[in-house]
């Protein structure tokens, strides 16, 4: 049986690397490293910006789940750092189905070794990207893996500010959402320069010399996003301040440290 070969660039900084450092995960490596040191020189509060968004995937997955939602399609997965979404979700529903896509085979690689589902339920990977998301909604992989008469819920969680305007980001949401039957969630988490500009404009730059383009967005911006659907309570907020968890160490963070907008809304 041949195997394809994939180029991991283990000497150049890539991005899924570096959120993984930041979460904590062992999937990275010297140069990866490297530029999330420079990522937290720049901005000191990285790691707390991280943690608290993969806290609301936590959260919101969660609440989803608990209200009944069963199919999960995570755009812009990026390398696995457990507990991923299908873990949260299968932990309240193990019959729950997720998908996961992203364009990168870095990606791909690790989440072919460590994405493992519960036996009752499903976990899918399927290559993709989101800027052409006519190919992604016609996969066959994801036409087999969902029923699209029944909801879905659409995550992309710090995604969005990786695409930037030239690639249109409002027209690919509201293709995606088109496509998504009454019912369905959009949850949406993406950084903001509202509360410390200077230190998010050095993490852009930091990025860009990485080879990543990153577009932080305004409140109002990424508002945008959730056009004609109903966000659910308490609207967009601070990452921090959707649903918090009591356990979470959320109390003692501030907003500026972790420099995100995040909301849940359902297409009625």
């Amino acid at each position: 049986m041949g195997y394809d070969v994939v180029d991991l660039q283990l000497e150049r900084p890539h991005s899924a690397r570096m959120y993984d450092y930041f979460l904590g995960g062992i999937t990275n490596f010297p140069a990866d490293r490297e530029a999330a040191a420079r990522t937290i020189a720049a901005f000191p509060a990285t790691l707390i910006a991280a943690r608290s968004n993969r806290a609301f995937m936590r959260r919101s997955t969660r609440h989803l789940a608990q209200a009944g939602v069963d199919q999960f399609l995570d755009i812009g997965t990026g390398i696995p750092t457990s507990p991923n979404l299908h873990e949260v979700a299968q932990g309240v529903n193990p019959r729950a189905r997720v998908v996961y896509t992203d364009n990168d085979p870095i990606v791909l690689t690790h989440a072919r070794a460590l994405l493992h589902s519960h036996p009752e339920g499903s976990t899918t990977y399927l290559p993709a990207d989101v800027t052409d998301p006519d190919a992604l909604l016609d996969h066959p992989v994801l036409r087999s893996a969902f029923d699209f008469d029944r909801p879905i819920a659409l995550s992309l969680n710090a995604l969005l500010h990786f695409v930037t305007d030239p690639h249109d980001a409002y027209g690919i949401v509201q293709k995606l959402k088109d496509a998504l039957p009454t019912g369905s969630y959009l949850i949406i988490s993406h950084a903001t320069p509202d509360f410390d500009p200077d230190a998010i404009a050095r993490v852009t730059g930091i990025y860009k010399e990485a080879g990543t383009l990153l577009q932080a967005r305004t409140r109002d911006q990424i508002a945008r996003f959730f056009t004609d659907w109903q966000l659910l309570g308490p609207g967009l907020q601070p990452v921090l301040r959707w649903r918090p968890d009591p356990d979470e160490a959320h109390s003692t963070l501030t907003d500026a440290e972790a420099a995100c907008y995040a909301g849940v809304a359902q297409k009625l």
